[in-house]
């Protein structure tokens, strides 16, 4: 099952932000929707997060791959864990350790010629301005517990998310929905 929602463009100052939700919800093995779902549950064998910024519009979203019998337990979960991050309840490690992942990825690109020319490109067809590495890594320290619940709240509100699933049954995946968010599983 796929869950997303519009998301943010490059040119929001909280693209920043909108990258540290994403890998705390479910950006890396550390994230919470791995660490529920599948490391403690083994509900799924994958599991993630995604969030990408393009020029004038953005996209937030869930992938569970999931066996039917777990799918509402699944999309539990994750109502739970993006409830819990709305409502600014972070551990003091999460945000801290999502912010040196990120920089971390980030410095490690730059040992490439062929990801530094593309990080440029991109930057100069896409933004406003070129940000410098140090700005960057800047934006992301600058970035706060609260701006991430804020967030959180708005992108990933049941009344924005969007679902598609492939499966036996559409029967349960609706069932399965209703029971998250009965407005979702009306449009379907």
């Amino acid at each position: 099952v796929c869950l997303a929602a519009p998301g943010i463009s490059r040119s929001d100052r909280r693209r920043f932000a909108a990258s540290l939700l994403d890998g705390i919800l479910g950006g890396s093995a550390s994230s919470r929707l791995f660490q529920e779902i599948r490391e403690k549950r083994g509900m799924a064998y994958a599991v993630y997060s995604f969030a990408s910024q393009y020029t004038d519009t953005g996209q937030m979203g869930i992938y569970i791959g999931t066996r039917e019998e777990n799918l509402r337990e699944c999309l539990e979960i994750t109502r739970e864990q993006i409830s819990d991050i709305a409502a600014g309840n972070l551990r003091p490690d999460e945000l801290e350790r999502a912010k040196e992942n990120m920089k971390g990825r980030i410095l490690l690109s730059m040992e490439s010629t062929s990801n530094r020319m593309s990080r440029l490109g991109k930057s100069l067809i896409s933004d406003t301005e070129l940000l410098s590495i140090e700005r960057i890594i800047a934006e992301i320290e600058a970035v706060e517990a609260d701006e991430l619940a804020d967030l959180a709240s708005v992108l990933l509100a049941p009344e924005k998310l969007s679902a598609a699933a492939i499966g036996p049954s559409e029967k349960h995946f609706l069932a399965a929905v209703e029971r998250v968010n009965p407005e979702l599983a009306k449009a379907a």
